[in-house]
């Protein structure tokens, strides 16, 4: 069992940025591949990011050439650093792992959660 916990959220004016980060517990966390997810008030939790356990990456559309997710194996920690960040990025984000270490986009994939971290961006 791994557990996670995000932090980095808060306000932010559009344009500016945030690095969130993910921090998981347990000694295999380097087996896991490690997504972003975020979900805004009445929309569906979506795909923000993904990165396997081998640093291949994968990122939604919306977010490339913004967002970069990145992974510290030794400090058991996972990134997400935002940049030209925008009112419509305004949401609760989620890291998630995914057992057997590759990514997904798919939400279902994963395995473990933790309780968000929100992120609002003001125009």
């Amino acid at each position: 069992q791994v557990q996670l916990v995000e932090s980095g959220g808060g306000l932010v004016q559009a344009g500016g940025s945030l690095r969130l980060s993910c921090a998981a517990s347990g000694r295999t966390f380097s087996n896991y591949g490690m997504g972003w997810f975020r979900q805004a008030p009445g929309k569906e939790r979506e795909f923000v990011a993904a990165i396997s356990w081998m640093l291949n990456t994968n990122y939604a559309d919306s977010v490339k050439g913004r967002f970069t997710i990145s992974r510290d194996n030794a400090k058991n920690t996972v990134y997400l650093q935002m940049n030209s960040l925008k009112p419509e990025d305004t949401a609760v984000y989620y890291c998630a792992a995914k057992n057997l270490g590759g990514y997904s986009s798919r939400s279902d994939m994963y395995n473990h959660w933790g309780q968000g971290t929100q992120v609002t961006v003001s125009s």
